[in-house]
């Protein structure tokens, strides 16, 4: 893409209305606009960030033998009353509105209950049986406090996974599975190090549940870490969990922490609620095993600017960022052979933001260090009649320089 063609552009300030970081670069370096406290729209940068994050988590998914779909987000009261999960006593962070027959409904939170509507249709006998869907929707909460941009919204994109089972056993196997599936995200998505899988409330699902938290100064929770035998538990169940875990207080470092997954066990219990049943192989009725597994798509793009970002701006992992490398072209000559080099390196399929505009160089370079894609490379006058060229890495700041196809290679080869 050329910059010329971009409808977004950087600012020189940060937003003086917002606390977190990570709001202020994304919206200084054009990828999201705020609608209002807690809410944001994504530009087409920030959108390429999302779906980049979307893809790694995808394949994880699908490699679990996961079936992706779409569900609505507007609910009937008459579903979630079933598991009394209407109540605002119990859950506090329902949008709710009605219809013009005065009908009311709700604007979807989380999926449990919409699921095992949906899988009671479905499901018959225990030869359907597992049965794993997921999805990557919007969610509406209605948060008390919306100060950690993207990091904690009342909209926001989420991935949530459900799974059924004939069994406690299968169901604990999945679980694993998922367990591990998500780990391989967190690596990929270059958080992996920092994210520990956490014993944790399970709020308004079950008494425990596990969650995955990231080391991140900028988060909301605070984590206690037995590194030696990578147990994590979150603050509020400590002293649950100190007894679940057999661990002492006085070995556990207290850690700040964003929460960037987690999931729940629920056994039978909404099963039983919701009345999803199956044949089994007795030829009796029997309750379904079901578990949920959610990560937060736009909090994880939130996290992973806290964790990386410095003084310049955004630095994206060349994994999800929106463009591999960002390329400069100063003077005349240069701009030809920025040209060429755009259009070798775009047909051979590399991902490039080209900055054709007709800025001064230092305009350039400020607007590639706040943008944070993985690679800068400076075609200049000097450089065509030298025959080197600039290779800046936006994580470490060091430059080399390369022969034309010198860079060619680097990308392509």
């Amino acid at each position: 893409m050329r910059m010329s063609q971009l409808f977004t552009k950087t600012s020189k300030t940060a937003p003086s209305d917002e606390m977190a970081k990570n709001a202020q670069l994304l919206i200084q370096a054009g990828y999201v606009h705020k609608t209002m406290a807690g809410v944001y729209s994504y530009t087409p940068l920030g959108l390429r960030v999302l779906e980049n994050i979307k893809r790694i988590v995808r394949e994880e998914m699908n490699a679990i033998d996961s079936q992706e779909l779409i569900m609505s987000s507007l609910q009937r009261k008459e579903l979630w009353t079933e598991t009394g999960r209407w109540s605002d006593e119990l859950v506090d962070v329902w949008f709710k509105s009605h219809l013009q027959d005065g009908t009311e409904v709700g604007f979807g939170w989380t999926h449990e209950e919409p699921i095992i509507e949906l899988l009671r249709n479905y499901l018959k006998s225990y030869k359907d049986l597992p049965i794993s869907v997921y999805q990557f929707q919007n969610k509406l909460r209605n948060e008390l406090r919306a100060k950690s941009g993207i990091m904690r919204g009342r909209e926001f994109v989420m991935k949530d996974m459900y799974s059924v089972h004939a069994t406690r056993e299968d169901l604990d196997v999945y679980y694993e599975a998922v367990i591990a599936a998500y780990k391989r995200c967190y690596d990929r998505l270059g958080i992996g190090q920092d994210t520990y899988v956490t014993f944790a409330s399970g709020g308004a699902f079950t008494k425990f549940s596990h969650e995955f938290q990231t080391i991140c100064e900028a988060g909301e929770d605070y984590v206690y870490l037995h590194r030696g035998k990578n147990i994590a538990v979150n603050e509020e169940v400590i002293d649950d969990a100190i007894v679940e875990l057999g661990v002492d207080r006085s070995e556990l470092e207290k850690v700040k922490t964003a929460e960037v997954g987690n999931i729940f066990n629920f056994g039978t219990q909404k099963s039983e609620e919701m009345k999803l049943v199956f044949t089994g192989e007795d030829g009796q009725q029997h309750y379904a095993y079901m578990g949920s597994y959610g990560i937060g798509i736009t909090r994880v793009m939130g996290v992973i600017v806290e964790k990386f970002a410095d003084e310049k701006g955004l630095v994206w992992p060349e994994n999800i960022a929106p463009f591999k490398l960002q390329l400069v072209a100063i003077g005349e000559r240069g701009g030809e052979l920025a040209n060429q080099l755009y259009g070798t390196l775009i047909k051979a399929g590399v991902e490039v933001l080209y900055d054709d505009r007709a800025e001064r160089p230092g305009v350039k370079f400020a607007d590639a260090e706040l943008m944070g894609m993985p690679w800068r490379v400076t075609i200049s006058d000097r450089g065509v009649d030298s025959g080197e060229f600039e290779l800046t890495s936006r994580q470490s700041g060091e430059t080399v320089t390369k022969s034309y196809d010198g860079l060619v290679a680097f990308f392509i080869d």
